[in-house]
């Protein structure tokens, strides 16, 4: 398509086509709260052999949905960010910018304390250089580790969906600036259609944290992007779609603890879109709903504040700690255990806050040079 053509097309779908709903909220506080939420599943997920038998387990084991909702959150906001930004000049310069800022300075800490920094500390610069040989670095830098069987130290573990957020980024931007809203309320839709179907039938021919089984959660949050820009509804009709999605949710969570299937992710994230739209609607009144109101207490909008880094590193604390902590507390049974989780969670949000303050802050700062004008 011709540069020109290209800046009408997308004038004229940022303009007139899909404009963005007035009651839409600019700023949505209650997202730190599920991001809050989500969060704060993982965790515990990665706790929870810690905690058998105890009352908390039946609920932690399902922790690692906390990560599609992640998903539906980053899926809503990147497809929202690029339909509002019509014809901005260098829109891809900046977004691929904002975006850089925002996944990679963490990242590439992430890797150099794992790879250089701790085993050279703890283990002597010999073992450091065996395990940066041993690295998958061509798929660690092109963050490709997901798409391949390679078995990854499980302190960069949680890198996988970060793979998957990236391609999403490069592969998804281009197809939102290019298409019709129409066809790309249809792409969408196909999107979240086929990743179950592929979960279904690829089984054994692809990775488990590959991306096409774990679309689900992204194309929720970018269809309801789209319908939101391309459907003049009231929000009554939104409040009935929220509620549908809840419905589907409570199908998938009946499901997941029932035996699952491939189709059960799915579920779950029309049941993550119904969470979102539900916060949407609540943030949109003159007083915020009681549930918006839930998700913006305190504790749970720091935790998502941090959410990023928390997430990326927290395994990391846990291993750092097993030496100090896990090992002399574990001869205490129940108790110890509880002793080991709290302190595994102080010590991952105090260092998760650390580096929001000093680390990540500092560095989004610069997103102010990359603004869409």
């Amino acid at each position: 398509m011709p540069s020109a053509a290209f800046a009408a097309a997308a004038a004229g779908r940022a303009g007139v086509e899909c404009p963005r709903p007035e009651w839409l909220p600019e700023f949505i506080p209650s997202f730190d709260g599920l991001r809050g939420i989500a969060i704060l599943a993982v965790l515990l997920y990665h706790c929870h052999t810690l905690l058998r038998g105890t009352f908390l387990e039946p609920f932690i084991i399902w922790g690692w949905t906390g990560v599609s909702l992640f998903f539906v959150l980053s899926g809503f906001l990147i497809t929202g960010i690029i339909l509002d930004s019509g014809s901005t000049p260098r829109f891809y310069e900046n977004f691929f910018a904002r975006r850089f800022l925002r996944i990679w300075p963490v990242y590439w800490l992430l890797l150099f304390l794992h790879y250089f920094f701790f085993p050279a500390l703890f283990s002597g610069f010999r073992w450091m250089l065996q395990g940066v040989q041993a690295a998958p670095w061509i798929l660690l830098i092109f963050y490709l580790q997901n798409l391949w069987p390679v078995k990854l130290p499980g302190s960069i573990g949680p890198t996988w969906s970060l793979a998957i957020e990236h391609q999403f980024y490069l592969l998804w931007t281009p197809v939102v600036r290019i298409l019709p809203t129409k066809r790309l309320l249809w792409a969408a839709a196909a999107m979240f259609a086929t990743s179950p179907l592929i979960r279904l039938y690829g089984h054994g021919h692809l990775t488990p944290t590959h991306t096409l089984t774990h679309l689900d959660g992204l194309a929720m949050g970018s269809l309801i992007a789209i319908g939101l820009r391309c459907f003049a509804w009231p929000q009554s009709a939104w409040r009935w779609i929220a509620r549908g999605g809840l419905l589907l949710g409570a199908a998938g969570v009946a499901q997941m603890t029932h035996r699952g299937s491939a189709f059960t992710d799915t579920l779950l994230a029309a049941g993550f879109g119904g969470m979102l739209l539900s916060a949407l609607l609540g943030e949109s009144s003159a007083r915020p709903s009681l549930y918006c109101r839930a998700l913006r207490l305190r504790p749970l909008l720091y935790l998502g504040k941090v959410s990023y880094s928390l997430y990326a590193f927290h395994i990391l604390v846990f291993s750092v700690l097993w030496s100090y902590v896990d090992k002399p507390l574990q001869h205490f049974g129940m108790a110890g255990n509880w002793a080991i989780v709290g302190i595994r969670m102080a010590a991952a949000i105090g260092f998760a806050a650390l580096l929001w303050h000093f680390f990540e802050r500092p560095i989004l700062r610069l997103k102010r040079y990359f603004n869409f004008l």
